[in-house]
């Protein structure tokens, strides 16, 4: 097997957005696809490694973000298949719902953001389970449920080598600062805790994260992050338990990780990138939703954030 990181060039930024192609014995996979307004520097990524989209006849999303299975629907309009969880599949069936929701987010920007998201043909949807193989060429895809950053979210492994999404969180530029992907409203710091371990466990040699590329030590990567849900999770409990609201929240929240991704070496163009990739403003409200969840408050989310949750940029 080999793997071709394909950089999306998200909005002219480099680094921020990969679609991972794998290629065994003249076969070709494709695992995220990026939003339909990466579709193509995604093509020209196919190219530069020496595969035409008509070759690639298998697609893996790991969740229905915008941001990793935007383009799904016309690579199944192709005629490959796209793989996913199971609470995934009928959004990549009828994504009308979705989009939508996304257009009172973003409104004038939003398809300069994400371009378009074409309905998948049912027939070329399959939902896995978890632990179910999908076998290309002379490698084996095996999906493995992983909840926490959203709750139709799957990792993929072929072999020692695991592709992520986004539950192992974004880590631009192998930065010493990791930042914890936390969109409302499916934050649930309990089950990612446990997708963490279960990665951990399996012991990969390689994570292949979206956000972005391979990290460089895998296992001290999963422990730390397992310590980043926790933190993040108590500071924002302790923000709401001393009365301030969720404007202070986000603010405080900036603060915090913008203090502690400076002491790991984050310069300020670093640190905007971050913020690009995945808005403190975002994950501050991701992980207030989910404490007052908890608490039983009410948590007011927009209808997208009732259907998925959705990435929110420089905000």
């Amino acid at each position: 097997m080999h793997i071709h990181t394909i950089d999306l060039h998200f909005q002219g930024m480099p680094g921020v957005i990969a679609a991972f192609l794998l290629e065994s014995e003249g076969q070709w996979a494709l695992i995220e696809t990026g939003p339909g307004s990466c579709h193509d520097a995604l093509v020209t990524g196919l190219r530069a490694a020496g595969a035409e989209p008509s070759q690639v006849r298998h697609v893996f999303v790991t969740h229905i973000h915008l941001d990793h299975a935007g383009g799904a629907g016309w690579w199944a309009q192709q005629g490959a298949t796209v793989y996913c969880h199971p609470q995934a599949e009928r959004h990549l069936l009828d994504p009308s719902k979705l989009i939508a929701s996304a257009r009172l987010i973003y409104e004038d920007r939003m398809d300069t953001l994400w371009g378009e998201m074409l309905p998948a043909p049912a027939a070329r949807v399959c939902a896995l389970q978890d632990g179910e193989k999908v076998t290309i060429g002379g490698m084996d895809v095996t999906a493995w449920d992983t909840p926490g950053h959203a709750r139709h979210h799957h990792a993929y492994s072929v072999g020692d080598v695991c592709f992520t999404g986004d539950v192992a969180g974004v880590r631009l530029e192998k930065s010493a600062y990791l930042s914890v992907a936390a969109a409302p409203p499916q934050f649930d710091p309990v089950a990612y805790v446990k997708s963490v371990d279960r990665l951990a466990t399996a012991n990969f040699q390689h994570l292949q994260l979206t956000h972005f590329g391979e990290v460089p030590d895998p296992a001290e990567h999963l422990r730390h992050y397992r310590q980043r849900i926790l933190e993040v999770h108590e500071f924002i409990k302790a923000q709401i338990a001393s009365g301030a609201d969720e404007h202070q929240i986000r603010e405080r929240y900036a603060t915090f990780e913008q203090e502690n991704a400076t002491r790991l070496g984050v310069s300020a163009a670093l640190w905007q990138t971050y913020q690009e990739s995945n808005a403190t403003a975002m994950c501050a409200d991701g992980i207030r939703l989910a404490c007052l969840k908890v608490e039983g408050q009410s948590s007011r989310p927009t209808p997208v954030e009732v259907e998925l949750g959705l990435p929110r940029l420089g905000q």
